[in-house]
């Protein structure tokens, strides 16, 4: 009552101060916002070479369709890895693990741009995708040991955010960079923010993994300089461990979800991300810079969606619950994961208005371009948006002592569908 002000609280917390759940709201902000920009650049590595096709297709002496499977192998191997990342965070903890992850991303980002052969940035391709992706899915986990239930929908909200974004972003940045100077800069540029995350991580990053069922169990000091990887968790690592996340297939309450997400994920970002590359500069003789525009689009709807998937998902639970008894908190009934579904509804129904618009819109264009297949996009990326925090934090809202399984599942849900769609 003291350190939170009230005692309807969900989980309760321990006494310990270690415990994530009684840290300073400021340092829980802080150490969001840096898991959260790493689970931004996850998708943002994936996508940052979609305004550089043509130039990197020359250089490498490849096709357009042959470069482009640069993309589309790292958008496969971000949606695997994760499995592996899981029980390896969940042993030596999330911060070991996000360092590590950091150090050798950058690595293959180096190796990436000193890359001469097309075989060897393919190569070097996977191993960033592989090390940049742990934030991506475990963050989930990360926000769950960090904030009680009646602010998971705003926090969730940041990360999901965060995620979604980093689709258009990288090619809205560094269309930019690739219409003014050689391609692979975008290597260099992309190795430079991982060098200043492994910075930022170590000193403001502390170990969120608390075990709470193991009260003899000594903690891992919480200190910037502490970086070990003695296990937290003694149990061995098992291959049951990696294909654990799949259990979910047999849940409704994580399958449907992730299956809903992915869908839309496909029509509202993966869609739009891959024809406008293909398609505007032949119809609207666009060149790379004013390629990289059209994403503000992406971006803008992305955050619009937020702000009524994360803040008012948990006003609306706030108000359920005292519609049904009245402002007193002691009668209320307990906070169902269900209650926010409702608000998904709305996103499903801007998600398929905005991709009607964008495809008719581009379909009836002449040679001059105009605004309204853009506008499309950013109706259904509001949509999206709404769905992606209402339906993760559901999912983690049911098993949130799994938050790291649900999430991996969901991602790897996502990502092999954004991976398959494009070939139809």
């Amino acid at each position: 009552m003291q350190r939170h002000g009230t005692v309807d609280l969900d989980p309760m917390p321990s006494a310990d101060p270690a415990d994530p759940y009684n840290w300073p709201k400021s340092k829980k902000e802080v150490h969001l916002a840096l898991v959260a920009f790493h689970a931004l650049m996850a998708t943002f590595t994936a996508a940052a070479l979609s305004s550089a096709l043509v130039p990197m297709a020359h250089d490498l002496h490849v096709s357009l369709q042959r470069a482009s499977y640069i993309i589309s192998l790292a958008v496969a191997v971000q949606g695997c890895a994760p499995l592996l990342w899981r029980p390896l965070a969940n042993r030596y903890g999330r911060r070991p693990i996000f360092l590590l992850s950091l150090i050798c991303s950058l690595a293959g980002n180096v190796g990436c741009a000193k890359s001469p052969t097309y075989g060897t940035m393919v190569l070097c391709r996977v191993i960033s995708a592989f090390f940049i992706s742990p934030a991506a899915a475990i963050g989930t986990a990360v926000v769950s040991e960090t904030f009680f239930k009646h602010e998971r929908g705003t926090y969730m909200g940041i990360w999901t955010v965060m995620v979604t974004c980093g689709v258009p972003t990288g090619p809205f940045l560094f269309g930019f960079v690739a219409q003014r100077v050689n391609y692979r800069w975008i290597y260099w540029i992309l190795a430079m923010v991982n060098g200043i995350q492994l910075m930022l991580g170590y000193l403001f990053s502390p170990e969120t993994l608390y075990m709470r069922d193991a009260a003899d169990t000594p903690v891992r000091p919480n200190h910037w300089w502490c970086l070990n990887f003695r296990p937290i968790d003694p149990r061995p690592l098992t291959l049951l461990d990696i294909v654990y996340p799949f259990r979910y297939i047999l849940s409704p309450r994580v399958c449907f979800p992730a299956i809903s997400y992915a869908m839309i994920f496909l029509w509202a970002s993966v869609m739009p991300t891959n024809i406008i590359p293909q398609i505007f500069p032949v119809k609207f003789h666009l060149n790379v810079q004013q390629i990289g525009l059209q994403f503000l689009s992406v971006i803008i709807g992305s955050l619009i969606g937020e702000q009524m998937g994360g803040r008012v998902s948990d006003w609306w639970m706030y108000r359920y619950r005292r519609n049904k008894t009245g402002p007193d908190s002691e009668k209320a009934p307990p906070r169902r994961p269900e209650h926010r579904l409702w608000l998904a509804y709305l996103g499903f129904v801007l998600s398929i208005i905005g991709v009607v618009v964008f495809l008719v819109q581009v379909g009836r264009a002449g040679s001059n371009w105009n605004i309204t297949p853009l506008v499309g996009v950013t109706i259904a990326c509001v949509g999206k948006q709404l769905i992606t925090t209402v339906l993760i934090t559901y999912a983690v809202d049911c098993y949130r002592t799994d938050a790291a399984a649900v999430g991996v599942f969901i991602v790897f849900v996502r990502q092999i569908w954004g991976f398959i769609g494009p070939f139809w």
